[in-house]
């Protein structure tokens, strides 16, 4: 498996030339890297006007490996060959590298560059990629992965303040200042090598890339730009390395390029507003930053958030009063690390008359909105005590926990909003304080505990009785000036006392079901099942020939082909006791199909639009402004992978594909609106909206591309 790295920007706030000058110390040989044993110039060029610089050396490194490793590859040093190109015009230096010995075996490329800062053009940026394949190595794969990862990562640690001893070194010597590159006088036999000259560097600057290309170097390791940017809708502090620092915390080199490549990928993908730095950390951190596994959870809960809007929770929904009056539970200042404090008196709480008065989906949104205020109050913190805090502190008290608490519905409703906090907020409980725990709480604990991930029980600090009192209790945790009162301290609480909640406020089987499916049906999309064979579909009745139909849709599972079609009559409805394809239904969502068998495209209907192919977990908004009345049918449909078109057999990579959807079956997130022509562009809730609820985290991720001129694509 190939092993990438990726770096964020680091920046020194010195000029170009000042680093440059300071780079140089680093040949041929440099004390500060042990490994580094020396290296010799193979290949040098200089243009005539000094502007660009060219040198290729070949270095040689002793590597820290075992004894019988080297002796088994007959080795006792690598040898790697670096390719520095100056440009002191542009004040660029790219840096390429790739191993020479064991080439055939293990494939290693870095591409670094030192640039200058896009806001400061007295600072200086560096960036760097790098990639490890191992092919073959005498059954030792795993461990030369291990070796190269570890010596790799260490001169990563190192490369900062290596260019910082060296600036220090010259600062010494009274260097502090070195002047840029100025043209030389033009004349006009230098007119022409001036020409010349360019026309060599813009050459080189094609001709640099493609060699590594060559060399194996991966599409990664060329994703650095020349001059970087900032990320886009990000402050512009992202660039300095010392920001993750400053709001994530320390991280290995490692862990910062898991974090850079996984918001790359969101990035390319989404196109539109992702998760903030902290969140994909988060999910990084509850999968040991195992990129692959990160990203599949963190998918899953964006196309979860996105479905009941958890985005807005804290804007558009407001909580009933019964839990206002009864729901024991509030925030409370912070502990003793700034972690913002949530207090919650469960012993206190009637959680089977709130149940009972309110039903499941009622207390899930309340605790989700408490999860979300949550992570707004890490910001504020993180802010205010000037370190990252991204994670919150809960102090749970159980005096007057009894066998009521362990009424099964009520223990259902906690296990499934376990379930939901754990897969949607991993990594955002920092500490969990349970104090005055009676006996029956262990029976509680026996019923919970296995719902909980591993890594957060070990936040969890039990306490018994006033043992919360003693040595190693809760003043340890929090200022002895905000325990609150009801614990025998001095702070006084606003958290809800709790208490019975009346009868008179209990609610029937029948109302708190149809009060649960309000609630998670405000959404304004739809899901639907696409099955091989059975496509989904919905029709559209226009009677305005040029009205718009819009649609803004997510590909859950699986690759689907997206079409729109029109015909002059209504198809029928599908026969509900068929046997057939119609009578298909999933608990994620309906199967309706609308189109006739016996219809033939050309004559009962016809294509107004190119066929779209939707791979899984693209986001697509659309429009079409149609051309005549009558009936428009949206079609979603399963994506066969088509066979080679030179052989009868299929690719591996067709079989790969298909084996990845499970049982033939896609699903979409769907919402379509039809919109006057007139009022299209000014329709808040058109695609060209920024509140459209897919756009907002997905815009203008993908498009009909393939639609006519009429079809318009969400911004």
């Amino acid at each position: 498996m190939v092993q990438k790295y990726q770096s964020p920007v680091r920046v020194y706030k010195y000029p170009f030339e000042l680093i440059m000058a300071a780079y140089e110390r680093r040949f041929p040989t440099c004390p500060l890297i042990p490994m580094f044993v020396g290296s010799d110039t193979v290949n040098e060029f200089k243009s005539e006007d000094g502007a660009i610089h060219v040198i290729e050396r070949r270095c040689k490194l002793d590597v820290d490996a075992p004894r019988l490793l080297k002796k088994i590859a007959g080795v006792d040093y690598v040898y790697f060959v670096q390719k520095n190109s100056l440009n002191s015009r542009e004040r660029t230096l790219h840096i390429e590298a790739y191993n020479e010995t064991f080439s055939n075996r293990v494939i290693i490329n870095e591409h670094c560059c030192y640039t200058v800062h896009p806001e400061n053009e007295d600072w200086t940026c560096f960036e760097q990629s790098a990639s490890l394949d191992i092919k073959s190595f005498f059954g030792f794969e795993s461990t030369v992965e291990k070796i190269a990862m570890k010596q790799y990562t260490s001169n990563i640690k190192k490369g900062k303040e290596i260019i910082e001893y060296y600036l220090r070194q010259l600062e010494e010597e009274g260097i502090t200042f070195v002047p840029r590159w100025t043209p030389p006088s033009i004349t006009p036999s230098s007119e022409t090598s001036s020409s010349s000259c360019k026309k060599q560097a813009a050459s080189m600057a094609v001709v640099i890339p493609e060699a590594a290309l060559k060399e194996g170097l991966s599409g990664d390791a060329l994703s650095s730009p020349s001059a970087p940017e900032p990320v886009v809708g990000t402050p512009d502090d992202k660039l300095d390395a010392d920001y993750i620092k400053r709001y994530l915390g320390d991280l290995t080199p490692l862990q910062e390029s898991c974090l850079i490549r996984l918001r790359q990928w969101l990035q390319e993908t989404h196109k539109g507003k992702i998760p903030k730095d902290e969140h994909i950390l988060r999910f990084l951190r509850a999968r040991d930053f195992n990129i692959d596994k990160a990203r599949e959870i963190m998918c899953q809960s964006l196309t979860w958030r996105k479905q009941h809007q958890v985005d807005y929770i804290l804007e558009t929904w407001t909580p009933p009063q019964v839990l206002q009056d009864y729901y024991a539970g509030g925030w409370h200042h912070h502990d003793k690390d700034g972690r913002p404090l949530y207090v919650l008196r469960l012993g206190q709480m009637d959680t089977k008359g709130l149940v009972r008065a309110l039903g499941e989906e009622a207390l899930l949104r309340y605790v989700l909105s408490i999860n979300e205020e949550g992570l707004r109050r890490c910001e504020e913190n993180t802010k205010v005590f000037g370190r990252p805090i991204s994670s919150w502190t809960c102090l749970v008290d159980l005096e007057g926990l009894n066998m009521r608490h362990l009424w099964r519905p009520g223990v259902k409703a906690l296990l499934r909003i376990i379930e939901v906090v754990e897969a949607n907020y991993p990594e955002t409980l920092g500490r969990l304080l349970i104090l005055r725990a009676p006996r029956v709480f262990p029976v509680l604990w026996t019923l919970v505990s296995p719902f909980i991930d591993d890594n957060t029980r070990r936040k969890f600090l039990i306490y018994a009785g006033n043992d919360y009192q003693g040595p190693g209790g809760l003043l340890d945790y929090i200022d002895k000036e905000i325990i609150p009162d009801f614990l025998s301290g001095e702070c006084m609480c606003e958290v809800p006392e709790g208490g019975l909640v009346p009868k008179s406020l209990y609610r029937t089987a029948e109302e708190l079901e149809n009060e649960d499916l309000k609630l998670w049906t405000e959404t304004i999309y739809q899901s639907a099942s696409v099955f091989k064979g059975a496509p989904h579909e919905i029709l559209i009745q226009i009677v305005d020939a040029s009205s718009v139909i819009t649609w803004d849709f997510d590909v859950c599972k699986g690759d689907i082909v997206f079409n729109i079609y029109h015909s002059k009559r209504s198809p029928q409805p599908p026969k509900k006791d068929s046997l057939g394809a119609h009578s298909i239904t999933s608990p994620g969502g309906n199967n309706v199909q609308l189109i006739d068998k016996v219809w033939q495209l050309g004559r009962d209907y016809s294509m107004v639009e190119s066929p779209l192919i939707c791979k899984e977990g693209e986001s697509v908004q659309g429009s079409h402004v149609t051309r005549w009345p009558g009936f428009y049918i949206l079609q979603w449909k399963f994506h066969s992978m088509p066979a080679c078109a030179a052989s009868s057999l299929p690719r591996v990579d067709d079989v790969l594909a298909s084996l990845q959807v499970s049982s033939h079956k896609c699903k979409v997130m769907y919402y379509t609106e039809v919109i006057g022509s007139e009022d299209f562009r000014g329709s808040m809730t058109s695609l060209e909206s920024s509140h459209s609820g897919f756009s907002q985290l997905s815009a203008a991720t993908t498009s009909s591309s393939q639609s006519h001129s009429s079809s318009m694509i969400s911004r």
